[in-house]
């Protein structure tokens, strides 16, 4: 709800704050003396056009902000757009609006003390207010809202939930499908160069630890000379000597023998002699395993080729696809299951398919039945409006919902015998044009269903049903827009309603029954008739501001300001200044008696029976409350 108001330099207002409350607030005051301005003031801070002649004669700029209490179902949707902005306020349960605009014709927009783009501060507001003679913030204006207003007050949400969820599984399948067809050619192209590598590799018959064994198989074969010449001379050395050196096993042979000898002599060498032995037989183990490795030794320049062709092959492929053979064989293993995810494509493309038209069906069915429980509820609504508009005096006006389907040879299945047999009716019991003239069984549709919802009003009598976006504006426009919203008040989730030129053209009597509807708005009204004291199951509680010449009107105002002008003079003159001030007790017993246009003692009477006869009025109703359940 609008919690605070706080107007600077703008019109004839200099510095005005204002508090507001819960419940029916109205605004009085004659004629010029700046009712029309406050509620000018809340369009602009709410995104409305901006225009630097209402800045203030003698200052540079206008600034209007706006404080607005959340309630938990508003925080939900307008925390997504402040969290998404980085606009969090200090307080979660608070908003603050804020709209400057100065005399050189640049405007400055806030959300909560931050500036932004006008825009933005249109998307936060949207749904806070509906101001009635502002065609710009009225929601029942908005033709999209039609079919989510109609569908709360037929209690339709939780299957229009369910048709809402068919639609986005419908839709998912159809952008993967798009997606498949899109990549076809793409996916041609990926196969063969996938096939190609997996051919590739696999061709190469790649082995773990085999580029290793290769790099040292190809070192061998490079020094296979080297190697010989090595061998062959610690072979020399070991087993024949070299010139007119003594082989290392002859010498080794004859230190073993001296050892024998010390050992029978002296018992206490054996060690060593064992020693002796043991080094002996290390040295022909040596001899020996030199001599395999020499007869090992190739000297084969045909083999070095192949090696080196092979490790050529293995580094081109770790070049490609990864920088071991590991790597290169898991390339392989991911490559083939790609290749088999496009190749198994066409199957995918089948199944989904398949899918799409048993979701179809389902959908169908489900938005049939949805379409045909909106059109028995568009005839309740319009019976209620009805009723409501005779209580306005407007006795003739008429109500109407018009439903429209569009062919669509992609949309869902619909009944055709329904078709046939006139099940789809508009609210005031004419077949369906659009349903008549179809030429195939498959209608459009989106996550609300298969409808297009729009609301018909003829004010006067004899005249055709037109849109409601159409309507004239003024207090025939304010008036209907009133039985409207007495009607959809439990479906209307906007906190706060304002209603400006809603007494022109109607007497007291009148006044007084608009003035009860007001304030019936702030208590929420139930299905059956009755009042709900809040937000409930059964109804929601607005708060209702009203610009008001109807004394008969303002009595039923639970809070009463006066919007007062004066004229001031200043040491460049005299000037024009607006002042509100909050109305209570004989004060308030005295603006009505001057809004009969009367004086003295009988006005002073008349004006507290108008007070007198609405806490009447007020507490009949309470009492009349039904116990919420």
């Amino acid at each position: 709800m609008l919690a605070e108001l706080h107007i600077r330099d703008f019109a004839i207002i200099d510095e005005l704050q204002l508090h507001f409350a819960p419940g029916f607030s109205a605004l009085t005051g004659e004629t010029g003396a700046g009712k029309s301005i406050i509620v000018d003031a809340v369009e602009l801070v709410l995104g409305g056009r901006a225009d630097a002649t209402s800045v203030r004669a003698g200052a540079d700029r206008a600034i209007i902000e706006a404080v607005f209490r959340l309630e938990p179902g508003q925080r939900t949707a307008i925390d997504l757009v402040l969290e998404r902005e980085g606009l969090e306020g200090d307080d979660p349960d608070l908003l603050l609006l804020g709209r400057e605009v100065r005399l050189s014709g640049r405007n400055v927009c806030r959300v909560n003390g931050r500036a932004v783009t006008l825009a933005l501060l249109r998307q936060v507001a949207e749904g806070l207010v509906d101001i009635h003679g502002q065609s710009e913030h009225l929601s029942l204006l908005r033709v999209r809202e039609h079919v989510n207003l109609l569908d709360r007050y037929a209690e339709l949400w939780p299957l229009r939930v369910q048709v809402a969820e068919l639609a986005g599984r419908v839709r998912e399948i159809r952008r993967e499908l798009a997606d498949l067809v899109l990549r076809e050619q793409e996916l041609a192209h990926r196969a063969d160069l996938l096939q190609f590598q997996i051919g590739e590799i696999g061709a190469a018959a790649l082995q773990f630890g085999e580029e290793k064994e290769l790099l040292k198989e190809r070192l061998r074969l490079t020094h296979a000379e080297q190697l010989t010449a090595l061998v062959s001379e610690a072979l020399c050395t070991l087993e024949e000597g070299e010139g007119q050196a003594v082989a290392a096993l002859d010498l080794l042979g004859a230190a073993q023998r001296a050892l024998e000898g010390l050992a029978r002599v002296d018992p206490a060498l054996e060690p060593r002699l064992r020693a002796a032995e043991s080094l002996n037989y290390q040295v022909e183990e040596l001899v020996g395993g030199l001599r395999d490795y020499q007869e090992q030794i190739e000297h084969n320049p045909q083999r070095l080729q192949e090696v080196e062709e092979r490790l050529t092959l293995i580094r081109r492929l770790e070049r490609k696809y990864g920088t071991t053979i590991p790597d290169v064989l898991t390339y392989a293993e991911k490559a083939a299951q790609e290749l088999d995810t496009i190749t198994h494509s066409e199957e995918r493309v089948a199944e989904l398919q398949a899918d799409e038209e048993r979701l179809l069906a389902e959908l169908g069915e489900l938005a049939a039945e949805l379409s045909l429980r909106r059109r028995e509820a568009a005839e309740r609504l319009a019976a209620g409006i009805e009723d409501e508009l005779g209580d306005l005096r407007m006795e003739g006006a008429r109500f109407g919902v018009d439903f429209r389907l569009r062919e669509d040879p992609e949309g869902v299945p619909v009944d055709e015998w329904r078709m046939a047999n006139g099940e789809w009716r508009m609210a005031n019991g004419e077949l369906l044009s659009a349903i008549s003239n179809l030429q195939s069984a498959r209608v459009a549709f989106d996550s609300s269903g298969i409808d297009r919802v729009e609301f018909l009003v003829s004010p006067n009598p004899g005249e055709p049903l037109k849109p409601l976006v159409k309507i004239a504006s003024g207090g025939e426009t304010s008036r209907l827009m009133l039985a409207l919203k007495t009607v959809l008040s439990r479906a209307d989730e906007t906190p706060t309603l304002i209603f400006d030129e809603i007494d022109q053209g109607i007497g007291g009597r009148v006044g007084a029954t608009v003035g009860e509807k007001l304030w019936g708005l702030t208590v929420g009204t139930r299905p059956g008739g009755g009042l709900a004291a809040g937000r409930g199951p059964g109804g929601l509680r607005h708060q209702v501001l009203c610009v008001t010449h109807l004394p008969q009107l303002a009595g039923f105002g639970d809070v009463h300001f006066r919007v007062e002008k004066h004229v001031e003079k200043t040491g460049a003159g005299e000037r024009t200044v607006a002042r509100v001030r909050q109305l209570q007790g004989g004060a308030r017993v005295e603006e009505l008696a001057q809004m009969l246009g009367a004086s003295g003692e009988a006005a002073y009477r008349s004006a507290e029976e108008i007070l007198e006869q609405v806490a009447s009025r007020k507490l009949q109703r309470v009492v009349n409350i039904e116990p919420e359940t």
